[in-house]
């Protein structure tokens, strides 16, 4: 039975996900924010898939300590993994900062993914050709191909904000995919579509669904969005493919220059970064 780590499991479409890999048989680890809305989530893909095999992880990505303590407790509780599906992500429609003092989006998406990935890494090389699938997004585009910067950038848009996250993601993907060059762990990163997921709607304030009403249409339902993520965690068409960016099962090429640069420096600035920011801490 594959072990299969799904983040952001209880929405949207790390939800659709989950449920899908239960339906196959997957023994599916949901990597959950909230204990209440990840336990409901468990319960109700336990009930709809009949699948009992689904355990939950509570952490949040936007902290670093929680990173590491629920890394910790998966290091203890499970003994591979199979493949991890770095799939949660947030947008923010105002500049807001994480508990380490990254700003919000590049914080959870990528930043706590970075960790998350890093940390777990002893496990995927204890599983046979342990596979990495990077939920990334066409939104890249949105950052200026000259802009290079990821930390502490001036100014806040939020679709370039998100963009940001996303293109550091990508690179992610590339840097992990290199770093791994010499085991059996393929890496590769995808864009799911516009998916019509909450992402950018408010809790509290319930901004944004205007525009999620207006949009929605035009929208892939989060179960078409998870299709080709499910596809590169389970499909053998893949097997052995590594470093590579798929839109809809195909692999597409990227508009970002110089890409195997930008992602070692972003591999070297984050580590630094993380170091400096939990330093700050102690």
């Amino acid at each position: 039975m594959k072990t299969i780590v799904v983040t952001g499991a209880n929405a949207g479409m790390g939800y659709a996900t989950a449920e899908a890999l239960a339906k196959q048989g997957a023994h599916v680890i949901m990597y959950c924010r909230s204990k209440e809305r990840g336990l409901a989530a468990q319960k109700t893909i336990q009930k709809s898939t009949g699948n009992q095999a689904i355990d939950l992880v509570i952490g949040d990505l936007g902290s670093l300590e929680s990173v590491q303590h629920s890394a910790a407790e998966m290091r203890e509780r499970f003994d591979k993994i199979d493949v991890l599906i770095d799939n949660a992500g947030v947008v923010t429609v105002k500049k807001e900062w994480t508990k380490d003092g990254f700003e919000q989006m590049l914080g959870v998406n990528y930043v706590g993914h970075f960790e998350l990935t890093r940390l777990l890494l002893p496990l995927l090389k204890r599983a046979d050709h342990a596979r990495i699938v990077v939920v990334a997004s066409g939104a890249y585009k949105f950052v200026p191909k000259k802009d290079g910067a990821f930390f502490d950038v001036d100014g806040f848009l939020p679709w370039r904000e998100y963009g940001r996250s996303k293109k550091a993601m990508i690179l992610m993907a590339e840097a992990f995919a290199y770093q791994l060059r010499n085991t059996d762990i393929t890496v590769n990163s995808l864009h799911p579509g516009a998916v019509a997921t909450s992402l950018g709607v408010s809790r509290k304030t319930g901004f944004g669904k205007a525009v999620y009403k207006v949009l929605t249409p035009f929208f892939k339902t989060p179960a078409q969005g998870a299709d080709t993520a499910i596809y590169l965690a389970t499909s053998p068409e893949v097997a052995g493919i590594t470093g590579q960016y798929f839109v809809d099962r195909q692999v597409t090429s990227l508009d970002i220059p110089n890409k195997k640069q930008q992602a070692q420096h972003l591999w070297t600035q984050t580590q630094q970064e993380i170091a400096d920011h939990l330093a700050k801490k102690n």
